[in-house]
């Protein structure tokens, strides 16, 4: 028996779509692939247990330069409150601390998709 499975993107009308990048430091016994690793794990094991978090994905860098991030952190909400809301987030600030402490660099933007 054969099954096949649709991904579907659902965009709603007024969507916050938050996008995060980090550098994450060379002095430790991590690599930055291994923290990046990490770190998509951990983020995207976050679809489903946050009220609000419509979807998150991490990509990892696969071309080092001096002006690359390692990994990059694509979040979709239906609104402002609900992004404010996964940031205080128990489960999120766990992950939040993690990186913290790994990282050298953090950018972000976030954007309403019309």
């Amino acid at each position: 028996m054969i099954y096949i499975t649709f991904k579907t993107n659902l965009i709603l009308r007024n969507m916050i779509r938050h996008i995060v990048m980090w550098k994450f430091r060379r002095d430790l016994e991590e690599t930055p692939q291994q923290i990046a690793a990490e770190m998509k794990s951990r983020l995207e094991g976050l679809n489903g247990k946050i009220e609000g978090l419509l979807r998150a994905e991490v990509g990892i860098n696969l071309k080092e330069s001096a002006s690359s991030f390692d990994a990059v952190l694509t979040a979709d909400f239906p609104s402002w409150e609900a992004m404010e809301a996964y940031k205080v987030n128990p489960l999120h600030v766990v992950i939040s601390d993690y990186c913290k402490s790994r990282r050298l660099e953090r950018v972000d933007v976030d954007y309403q998709i019309d």
